[in-house]
C-alpha cells in the first residue's frame, strides 16, 4: 500500500508537470526547513529551469507512492565545485526532498538507497554529498545513513556570499 516507487522526472514539454512537482517539492522542503529553525534552503531558490538543467546534465529522480509524488532527488555524475576534479568513480546525491506531508517513514532512506543502487549499477564504488556546515541535524542523518565525513569545502552562493559545506562519502557494495 505505501510501497514507493521511483522514476526519472519526463524531460522536455511532456515533463511541465513533473518540472512543476520538483519545484513545489522543493519550495515545500525549504518551508518545513525554515520552520524547523534550519537555515538552507528557502522557497523559490529553485525554479523549473534549474531542473530542467539537472535533467540534461544528470539525473533527476521522484519517488511516488500511490501516483502521489513524495519525494526526489538529483544524481550528478561530477561535482567539481563542490569536490574538484574526481576520477569517475563516484556518484553524487542533491537536493534530496521529501514530501513531509503525504511520504510515508523512511521516504527519505529510500530515495539514498535508490541513489546508491543507481550509482553502484553504473559501476561507481562510491555515492558523494554535501551539506551545509551550519546544518548539523542534516549531517546526522546522513552519518546515520552510513555516509563518513571526509572534509569541508567553502562554496560559492547567491549574490557572490561564500558558505562552508561538509563533504561525506559511503562506499558501496563493500
Amino acid at each position: 500500500m505505501n510501497e514507493i516507487t521511483f522514476r526519472l522526472a519526463a524531460a522536455g514539454t511532456g515533463g511541465d508537470d513533473d518540472l512543476t512537482a520538483l519545484v513545489e517539492l522543493y519550495d515545500g522542503a525549504a518551508r518545513w526547513m525554515q520552520e524547523a529553525g534550519i537555515d538552507q534552503w528557502k522557497p523559490g531558490d529553485k525554479d523549473e529551469e534549474h531542473f530542467r538543467l539537472r535533467q540534461k546534465e544528470g539525473e533527476v529522480w521522484l519517488a511516488e507512492v500511490a501516483g502521489r509524488r513524495v519525494g526526489a532527488f538529483e544524481l550528478w555524475w561530477e561535482d567539481e565545485p563542490a569536490w574538484g576534479p574526481q576520477p569517475p568513480e563516484a556518484g553524487y546525491v542533491h537536493r534530496l526532498m521529501v514530501d513531509r506531508r503525504h511520504a510515508p517513514a523512511g521516504t527519505g532512506r529510500a530515495l539514498l538507497a535508490h541513489a546508491e543502487r543507481r550509482i553502484a549499477g553504473a559501476g561507481r564504488a562510491w555515492a558523494r554529498l554535501d551539506c551545509v556546515s551550519r546544518n548539523p541535524r542534516l549531517r546526522t542523518y546522513y552519518e546515520g545513513a552510513g555516509y563518513t565525513v571526509v572534509g569541508e569545502h567553502s562554496k560559492e552562493g547567491g549574490g557572490g556570499s561564500r558558505y562552508a559545506v561538509t563533504l561525506l562519502e559511503k562506499r558501496l557494495g563493500a
